[in-house]
């Protein structure tokens, strides 16, 4: 039977007034009840529109049928036939630009909550059944993969999955890339990244930390090892700062370094964070929210300005609401453009007020200045604008050419320039969703299973 509302069941959350005050994941998750009805809205177009919509083409309206019985377990054999992470993917994919936009209910009501019942989905087998991986006959070769974010995690669990010895080597000293380090617990526990991680060590997958490959360890290195094959998915982290903005002073900080001491060193975070009183959040990404959102929780006042308004912002709405449910200031239309300071240390910021012209290339308006400044005192200033490819894997290879961006050009099933080597996710695309680096990932495993395979 078919539940014709059209507001989707409410996610149940952690009160404002309280998570303020901790990192403890904000959405609470579906119970059975919940998930159930919100399956029943299901339904179940012909067309299936939401599959469209997904970079993965996820089963989608298969899934929530098995959910909407209440036959949670075959649900999730549905969902893991394409996806490698699907209590991340159900968490963090801007489902409201991909699958829910395409969902019937969208056009006189809200979309399924798809995501959240993919999140539901996963949370509910996690929590009852241990980590485990099928036995699988081993083919004898080895498989290289340069990176642990999502990319690299899902194209090593098929790689695994199919009989390789995968190997993963990661420049940090712990893995899951930006899912660790760059997302903050109350979006994303850390809890649901090592599962992730322990799985794929369940299937054999080695993970080898705080192994950078660059001028000392280097692809050709890899395949004098013996590795027969390598996937480059170590990501796009290389800070973008616009212009005017003095990066070399205490209190200013790129987003990923900000994240990376909030995310992993909480208990040991560096005096001019954990004791700031005023931080302004630049950007109107993701990684912006998840910035100010941090500083809020640690007792600052908080402050987030991006150039266009919030109706151009990037970020996922569910994220935007939740900033302003958390009292931080959000000033549309103004674009820092220097730093004031004493002695080396931030003091504040200038900024100019904006108006939109024209659209760009995004199809968003364009930020245009109006020649009015006006100061904003802070004492940490977060740069949120943008990151770019890290030429640490391509400078200290020869044969993988870049693209006219700077990315790695591939073809569309991800093979490199240089036979053996394949990349993908935002070492390729730049910064992208979560599902878009994994559907690479994915795309790459089955493209070096068959050039490993003579096909």
């Amino acid at each position: 039977m078919i539940n014709n509302v059209r507001e989707r069941n409410p996610m149940p959350e952690q009160a404002r007034e309280v998570r303020c005050t901790n990192f403890n994941e904000v959405a609470l998750g579906y119970t059975e009840a919940d998930a159930i009805r919100e399956a029943m809205r299901c339904l179940n177009c012909r067309k299936k529109p939401c599959v469209a919509g997904c970079p993965i083409h996820q089963q989608i309206p298969e899934f929530i049928a098995r959910v909407a019985e209440g036959d949670f377990e075959g649900a999730y054999d549905i969902i893991t036939v394409r996806s490698t992470m699907p209590s991340i993917c159900g968490r963090v994919c801007p489902q409201e630009q991909q699958c829910e936009k395409n969902c019937a209910h969208a056009v006189k009501g809200e979309a399924v909550g798809i995501g959240r019942l993919e999140r539901f989905v996963a949370d509910w087998y996690a929590a009852r059944h241990p980590v485990s991986a099928p036995q699988v006959e081993k083919k004898g070769k080895k498989v290289a993969v340069i990176g642990s974010g999502p990319a690299g995690i899902a194209c090593a669990g098929d790689l695994a999955a199919m009989g390789y010895d995968v190997t993963i080597f990661e420049k940090l000293t712990y893995a899951g890339g930006i899912l660790t380090y760059g997302i903050p617990q109350f979006v994303l526990p850390n809890s649901v990244v090592d599962r992730e991680i322990e799985t794929l060590k369940a299937r054999g997958v080695e993970i080898v930390t705080g192994t950078p490959i660059d001028k000392d360890k280097s692809v050709d290195d890899l395949f004098a090892a013996g590795y027969e094959a390598i996937f480059v998915g170590n990501g796009a982290d290389v800070p973008q700062p616009p212009r005017g903005l003095d990066t070399s002073l205490t209190g200013v900080w790129s987003a990923n370094d900000y994240l990376t001491q909030v995310n992993l060193h909480n208990d040991t975070l560096p005096a001019n964070i954990k004791d700031a009183k005023r931080v302004l959040v630049v950007g109107g990404g993701n990684v912006a929210v998840d910035a100010v959102r941090c500083a809020r929780r640690l007792g600052a006042e908080t402050i987030m300005v991006y150039r266009r308004t919030i109706a151009e912002a990037p970020a996922r709405r569910d994220e935007i609401a939740h900033t302003y449910e958390e009292d931080i200031e959000i000033r549309e239309l103004t674009n820092p453009v220097s730093c004031y300071s004493k002695d080396g240390v931030l003091t504040g910021v200038k900024c100019e007020k904006m108006v939109l012209g024209e659209p760009d290339e995004s199809g968003r308006r364009r930020p245009v200045g109006t020649g009015e400044f006006f100061d904003v005192d802070c004492d940490n200033l977060v740069i949120a604008t943008g990151t770019s490819y890290s030429d640490a894997v391509v400078d200290t290879t020869t044969g993988i050419d870049k693209d006219k961006w700077g990315g790695i050009a591939t073809d569309a099933s991800g093979k490199t320039s240089r036979p053996g080597v394949f990349a993908g996710g935002d070492a390729v695309t730049g910064p992208q969703t979560v599902v878009k680096a994994m559907g690479a990932g994915k795309q790459a495993a089955v493209s070096i299973d068959a050039y490993l395979s003579g096909r």
